[in-house]
């Protein structure tokens, strides 16, 4: 759990006392590879933290999957209005690779909102997903696939090693070749 330490005060300082709590309400998962870990219609149950592993969001169109984006380790993730909301999922969260992830419960992680770093952790949160969700709708709207990937070989290039190309393909909206 050192790690997701490590990642939370990447956003906010936190005390022992704080973190005993925190990690207390914490339980961990192993993932196998292509494990559904949130199938689409099911209340999503928990705000999880990857620890190591990569994971993919996609939905079901036409009896195809599309593939919405991926989040890699380290990383906080949900399918946030299920989680917040306790309504059926629109979305499917698959593990890509085997993965350790770590979780917990709507009413766990509401009553941390007393702590004064956990607060500050999860709005910092929200924000930073909010400005990467706006980044993507605007370059799905605005760019082509061809420089979505150049962009990716850019930023994340050993990302790209390990998603499987029909994944890819879906995420960028193209075909992949027979």
């Amino acid at each position: 759990m050192q790690t997701f330490r490590d990642y939370i005060e990447g956003y906010v300082p936190l005390s022992d006392s704080d973190w005993s709590e925190i990690s207390s309400c914490f339980s961990s998962r192993v993932l196998k590879r292509d494990e559904i870990l949130l199938a689409e219609g099911k209340v999503c149950r928990h705000l999880y933290f990857v620890e190591s592993g990569l994971l993919r969001f996609f939905i079901m169109k036409d009896g195809s999957d599309i593939t919405k984006f991926f989040t890699d380790a380290p990383y906080c993730f949900t399918s946030q209005s299920s989680f917040t909301a306790e309504k059926p999922a629109t979305e499917n969260i698959q593990a890509i690779e085997p993965s350790i992830i770590w979780e917990i419960t709507l009413k766990e992680a509401n009553a941390l909102l007393e702590l004064k770093s956990w607060n500050i952790f999860i709005r910092k949160l929200i924000q930073e997903v909010q400005y990467y969700t706006e980044e993507i709708l605007q370059e799905i709207q605005t760019e082509t696939a061809e420089s979505r990937y150049l962009k990716m070989i850019e930023t994340n290039p050993a990302l790209l090693q390990r998603i499987p190309l029909k994944y890819l393909a879906s995420y960028l909206g193209i075909a992949p070749s027979p």
